[in-house]
């Protein structure tokens, strides 16, 4: 079974970066779809970014350019590097783990806060 740890959260200016990461147990993560999810407070739940086993990206239009994904199946460890941070992207940010045939796994999420 997956279980899935965020860290790297925290206060940043507009303007600055941060750097996230999700720690996965368990011996099938190099199978899955690895993605970040944020929800702001009142707001539905979205897709930022994902990366497939191969590494393939796919980004969220608000992010494109700004944010980067990647992965290391060595420490299976996925990373969101945010740059350029704006304060509406204030949230919790999730990791998740995607599988075509299999539950998802959720991350307990970190928060992101983005204020002068």
């Amino acid at each position: 079974q997956v279980q899935l740890v965020e860290s790297g959260g925290g206060l940043v200016q507009p303007g600055g970066s941060l750097r996230l990461s999700c720690a996965a147990s368990g011996s099938i993560f190099d199978f899955y779809t690895m993605g970040w999810y944020r929800q702001a407070p009142g707001k539905q739940r979205e897709l930022v970014a994902a990366i497939t086993s191969g590494g393939s990206t796919n980004y969220a239009d608000s992010v494109k350019g700004r944010f980067a994904i990647s992965r290391d199946n060595a420490k299976n460890t996925v990373y969101l590097q945010m740059n350029s941070l704006k304060h509406e992207e204030t949230a919790v940010y999730y990791c998740n783990a995607h599988h075509w045939n299999r539950p998802d796994y959720w991350g307990q999420g970190t928060q992101v806060t983005v204020s002068s």
